[in-house]
């Protein structure tokens, strides 16, 4: 991936990051993923009293591709921080393990390319396989 569609990610990713409803942590994360098609879908986080019905902002994303019938991921860029919180961010917010998992589900891991950023000017990019090296999953290889 080239900056600039870095950088364009990232900023779905802010934007998503903005519809968070995060009552209970006032931590708010969005996300944005390329699909196998080249179609982006956005999510972020969703909270619930019940805390073990949350989810995350990158399973949001993930489920609202897979609901529209794409089967596979490319990128994910994911920002979150505090809810006050300006640009650029305090700091990275790394999917959990859930999410990683469920990334590796629709994935070469291999070949995902995952982004935590604070801003368009400060992230980092991982492979999921460096998130999650020895995963299970589908064999995505012909991809």
């Amino acid at each position: 991936m080239d900056e600039q569609a870095i950088c364009s990610l990232i900023d779905m990713a802010l934007e998503a990051r903005e519809s968070s409803y995060s009552p209970y942590s006032n931590y708010k994360v969005g996300a944005a993923l390329i699909a196998g098609s080249g179609k982006i879908y956005k999510g972020c986080n969703i909270e619930n009293a019940s805390y073990g019905a949350t989810n995350c902002a990158e399973r949001t994303a993930v489920f609202k591709s897979v609901s529209e019938g794409e089967r596979f991921i490319n990128a994910i860029a994911i920002v979150g921080g505090p809810k006050d919180a300006e640009i650029p961010l305090p700091g990275f917010a790394f999917p959990c393990g859930i999410c990683r998992q469920v990334l590796r589900e629709f994935s070469d891991p291999d070949k995902l390319i995952v982004i935590v950023a604070r801003s368009k000017d400060d992230y980092k990019v991982y492979t999921l396989a460096d998130l999650l090296p020895d995963s299970f999953g589908p064999d995505f290889t012909d991809q």
